[in-house]
């Protein structure tokens, strides 16, 4: 059995952070209300600590220019957890239908996304907003690392705004000095260039590291090979070439051994990758034809 936490805005826009069952039965009771955020836990103490922390942040773009990028932003947004977008007029009005294909599935974070047109109504139910720069400003405010603010997000109460400029120029002295924080990365200082995407996914990315997104499923390997696996084919090589007269001169046979010894115990090889390599000496000792077999 699954637990939930979750956070919706009802008809009216007021939030409402809770835990339980599937958040989905909440919200068919809520006419209007859309599922901002929801994650599964395996107990119903897990999922009522995380209603009760931090809800997840909100990306707000400023003033963007192209469809696309708008769609680009929304997968890395997705990709990491985050689904809440504003956009602060965007240059060519929304929706946008070039924003579709370039999400890549990201549709969630597409349908929700909000328009606004200032950064202040746009931020307004926020208690804390980052502004992201990877230039200095003429406003006198703290700098943050994506970690730095990671951590600041998850350890405050109250919804958190992370507000990323126009492609072309980034935000504005104005949209800056709205922010408690600054937000920038280290960066080569000869090549400060990041896209819009890249620039959000740096964000999200740091965000997701203090929750319990689900990781790529494992791949089961195969055993390893025993010693007597790997010594069995060293013993086949050997007898080959012997016999195909590779060993010479006679004072330089040990010396040869070894190396081939330590050439082929060097890789960490399974027993099927030793199997496969005693087939092939083995095809090589005793071939066959097998045109007719093709």
């Amino acid at each position: 059995m699954q637990f939930w936490a979750y956070l919706i805005r009802d008809a009216d826009g007021a939030l409402h952070r809770g835990h339980g069952d599937d958040p989905n039965t909440t919200l068919s009771a809520m006419p209007g209300a859309t599922l901002i955020w929801s994650q599964a836990f395996d107990t119903a103490e897990a999922a009522a600590a995380a209603a009760d922390r931090a809800p997840p942040p909100v990306i707000v773009l400023v003033r963007p220019q192209l469809g696309e990028n708008i769609g680009k932003a929304a997968r890395a947004m997705l990709n990491f957890g985050l689904t809440e977008m504003r956009l602060v007029a965007p240059r060519d009005g929304w929706p946008n239908p070039a924003a579709g294909p370039a999400a890549s599935g990201a549709d969630i974070v597409l349908r929700q996304a909000r328009v606004f047109d200032s950064v202040h109504d746009a931020v307004a139910d926020c208690a804390h907003v980052y502004a992201t720069t990877v230039r200095k400003r003429g406003v006198t405010k703290p700098v943050v690392t994506p970690e730095q603010a990671a951590a600041g997000i998850h350890g405050r109460t109250g919804r958190s705004a992370i507000l990323f400029g126009p492609e072309r120029s980034g935000l504005e002295t104005d949209d800056v000095a709205i922010a408690r924080e600054i937000l920038t990365v280290p960066i080569n200082p000869d090549f400060g260039s990041l896209n819009l995407a890249q620039a959000v996914i740096l964000v999200a990315y740091e965000w997701s590291r203090h929750v319990a997104l689900v990781q790529p499923t494992d791949t089961e390997l195969d055993p390893p090979a025993s010693q007597a696996d790997l010594d069995g084919m060293i013993a086949q090589w050997d007898t080959m070439l012997a016999g195909a007269g590779y060993f010479f001169p006679v004072d330089r046979i040990p010396t040869i051994r070894r190396t081939m010894r330590t050439l082929l115990t060097k890789p960490a090889w399974t027993a099927q990758e030793v199997r496969t390599v005693r087939g092939m000496l083995t095809a090589l000792a005793r071939p066959r034809d097998r045109s007719g077999e093709m």
